[in-house]
């Protein structure tokens, strides 16, 4: 068991998707698929929060099931374990879309519960 607490993983996860965005910004699709630096580093934050995401008490998943916890977690799986078969087209998709309401989601969670 950790000893870091959930508040410490949220913001893990906050920074990493701060970093993704850093990245990425101004970045098109097509750029990105040509840059193997910022996908290294995308696909690394990405494994950060999922595994920040496992850590999380059962008690925050469970309060928040708005948040898409198991996919997060789900990413992490997928870009360690099946490394060479990493579809870029969704790694861009989650970088470039997705990620913008999880921070937002993020955002509420850590005013509600730690202010």
């Amino acid at each position: 068991m950790s000893e870091r607490t959930d508040r410490e993983f949220l913001s893990d996860i906050q920074e990493a998707i701060r970093r993704i965005h850093a990245y990425t910004a101004g970045m098109t699709y097509e750029a990105f698929l040509t840059d193997t630096k910022t996908q290294d580093a995308v696909i690394r934050n990405l494994e950060i929060m999922g595994e920040a995401t496992k850590n999380l008490s059962e008690g925050i998943r469970a309060k928040y099931g708005g948040v898409p916890w198991k996919s997060m977690a789900g990413v992490r799986d997928r870009l360690i374990h099946h490394y060479f078969g990493t579809n870029l087209e969704i790694v861009w998709q989650i970088a470039a879309v997705e990620l913008t309401s999880v921070a937002s989601q993020l955002e509420q969670i850590l005013r509600s519960e730690f202010s």
